[in-house]
């Protein structure tokens, strides 16, 4: 089973996409979102290949902080996935539809564990500075976050604010333009279990880029970093994680590789299966 995460590790905005070559080197591109009638994310051609391959070798998971709005935009070169994980593992999604018994679980974990979403989103947003914030948003009604003029925005208020927000029971995650605060508690991996439970999967490899994916990376079997990214630039690791040094659209597809990599690897070297049992003879000799 491959649970990655989407933005930033298999796909990305034109902000993101971070072409150094000349231009006549860069790599053809394949839409893959299209947000109020403009192209907003993209893969490689050759990623979208790979991405057909792993989908018939493995069982592929979306993994994402998206919203379900905001991920049923998202058109990725495969047949729609048996599930898929929004709002950072708030909805799994099965056949394209929301598990409402997880949703549920999900509620009860977090009015248990954490401070209410209420508070949380005042202290945010109340605190924020308009010169820098673009947008205030709640996603799911599970977590808040706001986008930002990378700029002028003061890396020690996110600082302050994760203090604040640490001592709560909430997580605070800098994406690009994006500042996240989530529930502590509402985690990529419990989902990722989850749908591993349910669909009897054995290994499971993940990729991702933020704070937010280190929870999923750390339950995986193998994991994958891009060169990009709130993980690499912090230089967080772990033994069985694998940093790598391509950033941008074109580590999209490093990952694509070393995922099916690994899993044909395990394909060679999985033992083989005996030979079945013929069937009884009357007398009970097989």
């Amino acid at each position: 089973m491959v649970a990655s995460d989407l933005d930033r590790t298999l796909i990305y905005s034109a902000g993101a996409l971070m072409l150094a070559m000349p231009d006549a080197r860069a790599p053809r591109l394949l839409c893959v979102e299209v947000h109020e009638g403009r192209p907003l994310s993209f893969v490689t051609e050759t990623a979208a290949g790979l991405f057909a391959e792993l989908a018939r070798e493995a069982l592929f998971v979306p993994v994402t902080t998206r919203t379900r709005k905001q991920y049923r935009r998202v058109r990725l070169p495969v047949a729609e996935p048996a599930y898929a994980i929004c709002a950072n593992g708030g909805h799994i999604l099965v056949n394209g539809h929301t598990d409402h018994d997880w949703h549920r679980h999900i509620r009860q974990t977090l009015a248990a564990s954490c401070a209410p979403l209420e508070e949380v989103r005042e202290r945010m947003w109340h605190t924020a500075d308009p010169v820098w914030v673009r947008k205030e948003r709640t996603a799911e009604e599970l977590f808040v976050y706001l986008v930002v003029e990378r700029d002028s925005f003061p890396e020690s208020w996110a600082k302050d604010f994760a203090g604040w927000a640490e001592e709560r029971g909430w997580t605070v995650s800098v994406q690009g333009r994006k500042v996240y605060a989530v529930p502590r508690p509402l985690t990529k991996s419990a989902a990722v279990a989850e749908v591993a439970r349910r669909a009897g999967a054995g290994e499971i490899l993940a990729a991702g880029d933020s704070h937010l994916d280190a929870d999923l990376l750390l339950a995986a079997a193998h994991g994958w970093r891009p060169g990009h990214g709130e993980l690499a630039l912090s230089g967080w690791t772990a033994p069985h994680v694998t940093g790598l040094t391509a950033s941008g659209v074109v580590c999209g597809e490093a990952i694509l590789h070393a995922l099916l990599a690994r899993i044909r690897d395990r394909a060679r070297t999985r033992p083989a299966r005996p030979a079945p049992r013929t069937a009884p003879t009357p007398d009970g000799r097989s």
